[in-house]
């Protein structure tokens, strides 16, 4: 380990950052350059143009990022930046992800072996946990009280009273990956009575989930599903997983909540199943194609609910990283074992 470390901000972090730094590793020196960051979070929402640095502030930038130990924050947000960073930086020996799913955009880069064993990648993993299983919750919530059906009716101004809305205490509901995500969901539809099953890449007892399966299981645990949730990272392995197949194996009138990546399903195939009324209905906060294009006929469909990639967000995310970071930069400087560390085979 080196210490003191020099910590590079490569995208803006939380305001308590400095303060945890400090605490955390005394003497580690903090470099957060604003005038090259471009502007902050807060002041990017909605349609602005993207931002660029002139020629002076991007030389800046990568002189900065060459010059760290540590990297917090993926360079430019991408790929290409990593590999080139990576390539040119001898120093660099960890680089933490604002990103749950940063894994994948690592994968992307295409690193050498012998860069993925010097270099530590971590993710924030686990950060976003809650608000994303409260978005499950509601999606499973709203296909189990036909939310399709009720805006249908309100919109003809119909008082129907013929149809029985469904119980989710009375519902299995399938958690397709059960990192911190998949956990909380069944945390939380596990305490309105539904009975859970979870599937992972090595099966072992989870909290909360009733039945804990491998992948090798989906072709059945599809078929009793009442409700199906997507919590996995886009990997070699996990990309296209729900497939045409499993689809069509799926339980007549299943719900869908996808929060982890929309490569995970065959979309073309999950809108065939919509549109026939296989699938009940679905709830998007991730598609295949982000943004989602205006001729997708997902807009379009009364049975699905799209989310621009935004329901993970709130308030408290980049004070949750920063903590999350900190905790993780006081065990690399003890030489202890790290969270979230990015599985440099299945990248997640």
């Amino acid at each position: 380990m080196i210490s003191p470390p020099r910590i590079v901000a490569a995208q803006h972090p939380s305001q308590l950052l400095p303060e945890l730094v400090a605490h955390a590793a005394p003497g580690a020196e903090l470099v957060i350059d604003h005038a090259v960051l471009g502007p902050p979070p807060s002041a990017v929402r909605g349609p602005q143009a993207p931002f660029h640095r002139g020629p002076a502030a991007q030389a800046r930038y990568e002189e900065l990022l060459l010059s760290a130990d540590i990297v917090l924050g993926l360079p430019d947000g991408g790929p290409e930046a990593l590999a080139r960073l990576v390539r040119s930086s001898e120093r660099l020996r960890w680089l933490h992800t604002f990103a749950a799913g940063g894994g994948a955009q690592i994968r992307r880069a295409r690193l050498a072996p012998q860069d993925l064993a010097r270099i530590t990648f971590t993710t924030s993993a686990g950060v976003h946990a809650r608000p994303l299983a409260e978005f499950c919750l509601f999606g499973l919530l709203a296909g189990a009280k036909d939310l399709p059906r009720l805006q249908s009716l309100a919109t003809e101004r119909t008082w129907a009273t013929q149809w029985e809305m469904r119980q989710l205490h009375q519902q299995t509901i399938l958690v397709l990956g059960l990192g911190g995500i998949g956990r909380e969901t069944a945390r939380l539809v596990g305490a309105l009575g539904a009975r859970v099953i979870g599937v992972k890449r090595r099966p072992r007892p989870v909290a909360h989930v009733d039945e804990v399966h491998g992948i090798e299981d989906l072709p059945a645990l599809v078929g009793r599903a009442d409700g199906i949730v997507i919590a996995l990272p886009s990997t070699p392995f996990t990309d296209g997983l729900y497939s045409r197949e499993l689809i069509a194996a799926t339980k007549p009138g299943a719900v869908l909540v996808n929060v982890g990546r929309g490569t995970v399903v065959d979309e073309q195939a999950m809108i065939e199943a919509l549109a026939s009324g296989h699938l009940h209905s679905a709830f998007l906060d991730v598609t295949a194609i982000e943004p989602l294009p205006p001729e997708s006929p997902l807009w379009s469909m009364p049975q699905v609910v799209v989310s621009p990639h935004i329901a993970a967000d709130d308030a408290g995310e980049d004070d949750r990283i920063a903590m999350l970071f900190t905790r993780n930069l006081q065990r690399w400087l003890a030489g202890e074992a790290m969270d979230n560390v990015v599985d440099v085979v299945h990248f997640y």
